[in-house]
């Protein structure tokens, strides 16, 4: 039990006087890791369901006796929905120091989003791909400020098939998740290369760090879509973290001092991870980047 509980953040940093966003952050790891950094400083919940959301984060509150934890409408299935919450987001709030793009769907029958990207893709990639994308001044004028995305081990077994990027043509949802996965793990390490400049390890341009991670197999909801994965979860749950061990890994990446001007990195347990060769791809990574801008329609360079 103690293997597979993985390491915990020993940090106790505070967060006075900062904010953090956290995608998907109603049930699971999100919500552990607001519930955590809720202790720290003001979190900002972004969730689909709203209602969810508020029954979260009032838990959150009580326990914390932090009433700086807000809920704010947030659906990455729809670029519009991203684009009125960052808009919002923009108007209320004058500083961000941490963003976390937790949310995610897995195993999802084949479906697109209100954008016509397949599910998998649009959710996990492209509507956190557009919502740093919307908040980056944000957090570069309140830096030091840190981006954190939530990846997986499943980066390994993934692909980026530019030749059908929406599975219109051949479709497996196991296999489309890891597909995801893997764009989280290339977009974080172009995102630190365009931040940092020439150094590969320091954010010394911006001050803003992005870093991925694997929080572990967690007994959440994530795996809801298929009945085999739920019960296999059910049966093997004394073998999986449990969501709060499954924070520690996001929670280290977004509070850690030491931490503070490491960038395009990957964490598993709380410390530094293997990544997969297809990870480690830069002329994948920099193409990707450039077809996510086309398909979302917009300019980052």
């Amino acid at each position: 039990r103690r293997y597979v509980a993985g390491g915990h953040c020993k940090s106790t940093a505070q967060l006075e006087g900062k904010v953090v966003v956290i995608t998907g952050a109603n049930t699971g790891i999100g919500k552990e890791t607001a519930r955590d950094l809720a202790r720290r400083g003001k979190v900002i919940v972004a969730c689909r369901d709203i209602v969810k959301a508020e029954a979260a984060a009032s838990e959150i509150r009580a326990e914390t006796g932090n009433q700086q934890v807000i809920v704010k409408k947030l659906d990455l299935a729809d670029t519009k929905s991203i684009r009125e919450f960052a808009e919002k987001f923009l108007s209320e709030e004058k500083k961000l120091h941490i963003l976390i793009n937790n949310a995610g769907v897995m195993l999802c029958p084949y479906s697109k989003t209100a954008d016509g990207f397949e599910m998998h893709l649009g959710v996990n990639h492209l509507g956190h791909f557009l919502l740093t994308f919307l908040l980056l001044e944000r957090l570069k004028q309140s830096a030091p400020a840190r981006i954190v995305n939530v990846s997986s081990l499943a980066h390994h077994i993934g692909r980026i098939r530019f030749h059908d990027l929406h599975g219109e043509k051949s479709y497996n949802r196991g296999l489309a998740y890891c597909h995801s996965k893997l764009a989280n793990v290339l977009f974080t390490r172009e995102l630190a290369r365009r931040l940092q400049g020439k150094s590969q390890r320091k954010a010394e341009r911006t001050k803003v760090t992005a870093n991925a991670l694997h929080p572990g197999s967690v007994h959440s909801e994530l795996v809801r879509h298929s009945f085999v994965m739920t019960w296999l979860w059910k049966i093997f749950s004394f073998f999986l973290k449990t969501p709060w061990e499954g924070a520690q890994t996001s929670i280290y990446c977004a509070v850690a001092e030491e931490l503070d001007s490491v960038t395009g990195q990957y964490f598993s347990d709380c410390q530094p991870a293997y990544v997969s060769p297809r990870g480690r791809d830069d002329e994948t990574a920099k193409k990707l980047w450039s077809v996510s801008c086309e398909l979302l329609g917009i300019q980052w360079d």
